[in-house]
């Protein structure tokens, strides 16, 4: 029986090994439009304060809040986007629309529902002022929002809707951020063909380069499809140099195992470095992680499973912690929560497995506290990939003999959006 020459690491001790080698790209220059769902590169500050003016949080009338209530002259009015060109004194008012600067003398606004219109009295208009406001009452001094300097987004920050309306805030125009990293994916043996291709005999379409490129792109990358590689060695090899001159990371599945078509382990060997070549858990354990240098950058090599299954499952836990690395993001590894099994789960006992299983909040967990149910999907087996349908978590089971319990708490490395588990 063939032995491997490669030791099997743990998940965790092989998922050290990737970020160790993997660092962010060289950040690049972009219109903030540009840049969404990108991660800053260094600190935005603010330029100058917001509101830049004392402005008014409410319709109504700009006032001298020592005033008090009473019969007064409306002296003029001021809308947003526009200064008074006058000065309030003491017994005067200011008719003032939200946003609008408060005119100089005044130091309060009083609202509008506060407030009656009285008949003009020799061609000016006059209100009554129903209550006592203190000084600063619905006025937003300057600064309230943003302090000139305050740091808006550090370094680090990925950029969502919100955080693209505080670069426009802040007049930033362009934005120093890490890139998309360019993925390369290539399936690998004879017997696939196109999805559109009708099988011949022994055959079988290749789902796992549609499936990979999906992911990429859900997790923030760009796909070079460098398409279906034969069970040939110098057109397998064709295909990588390609991979290694176009992208940050290649993503090769099939053709890790130890059959005598499986090239490609001894293919990245001769590329650059090998740094393993098994992992202990189910599924996946053929997964194998190398690194090639080339022209000053390097590129992440994963020859993944060919099981669809075994391929996505590896993809999540060790090739998108490595995007996420590239593309600058600070925490890059999976996110993980405690769940409780909706059902029991056999161990297996010669290596940890990584369940797939859709969680979901209850809200009757933990002494009514709440928390989160890990529903199985079902058969595992690793060409099956029904079992990744629905899945939104890989569920952490230790290496063991017998069954986890229902209700037995467990780490979930999350593999969907929060949304669809809260």
């Amino acid at each position: 029986m063939a032995e491997s020459p490669y030791p099997m690491l743990p998940v965790a001790d092989a998922l050290a090994v990737v970020l160790e080698q993997a660092a962010p790209l060289t950040p690049i220059i972009l219109t903030p439009a540009r840049a969404l769902g990108l991660t800053l590169a260094e600190d935005v500050r603010a330029g100058e304060p917001l509101p830049p003016f004392p402005a008014a949080v409410k319709d109504g009338y700009a006032v001298v809040a020592s005033d008090g209530p009473g019969d007064y002259p409306v002296i003029g009015q001021v809308t947003a986007g526009r200064m008074a060109d006058f000065t309030l004194e003491a017994g005067s008012v200011a008719y003032i629309t939200t946003g609008a600067p408060v005119p100089m003398g005044a130091d309060a606004v009083v609202m509008v529902e506060e407030t009656v219109p009285l008949p003009e009295q020799n061609g000016v208009g006059w209100v009554r002022i129903n209550t006592t406001v203190a000084p600063g009452q619905d006025v937003r001094p300057i600064g309230l929002d943003v302090q000139a300097g305050q740091t808006l987004l550090a370094a680090g920050a990925r950029l969502g809707a919100a955080e693209i309306g505080l670069l426009s805030t802040a007049g930033a125009t362009a934005v120093r951020c890490y890139p998309r990293p360019r993925v390369a994916i290539l399936s690998t043996g004879d017997e696939l063909v196109e999805p559109d291709q009708l099988p011949g005999p022994g055959q079988i379409r290749d789902s796992n380069r549609a499936m990979l490129a999906a992911a990429i792109r859900q997790g923030g990358g760009e796909v070079v499809d460098l398409g279906i590689g034969r069970d040939d060695q110098a057109q397998l090899e064709a295909s990588v140099q390609r991979g290694l001159r176009e992208a940050d990371i290649l993503l090769t599945s099939g053709g890790v195992s130890m059959g005598d078509l499986d090239l490609i382990k001894p293919l990245l060997d001769h590329a650059g470095r090998v740094h393993f070549g098994r992992i202990r858990m189910k599924p996946g354990k053929p997964l194998t992680f190398a690194t090639a240098d080339a022209g000053g950058r390097r590129t992440l090599i994963f020859g993944l499973p060919g099981n669809p299954v075994s391929s996505l499952v590896t993809f999540y836990l060790m090739a998108l912690p490595a995007m996420r690395r590239l593309a600058g993001h600070p925490q890059p590894a999976l996110p993980q929560v405690q769940a409780h099994l909706a059902q029991p789960l056999a161990l297996d006992p010669q290596r940890p497995e990584y369940h797939r299983a859709t969680l979901r909040w209850d809200s009757r967990l933990n002494d009514g506290r709440g928390g989160f149910l890990a529903v199985s999907t079902g058969s595992q087996a690793s060409s099956r990939l029904l079992s990744m349908r629905s899945a939104n978590a890989l569920l952490e089971l230790p290496q063991g003999q017998g069954e986890l319990a229902s209700g037995a708490v467990v780490d979930a490395f999350v593999i969907g959006e929060f949304e669809s588990i809260l």
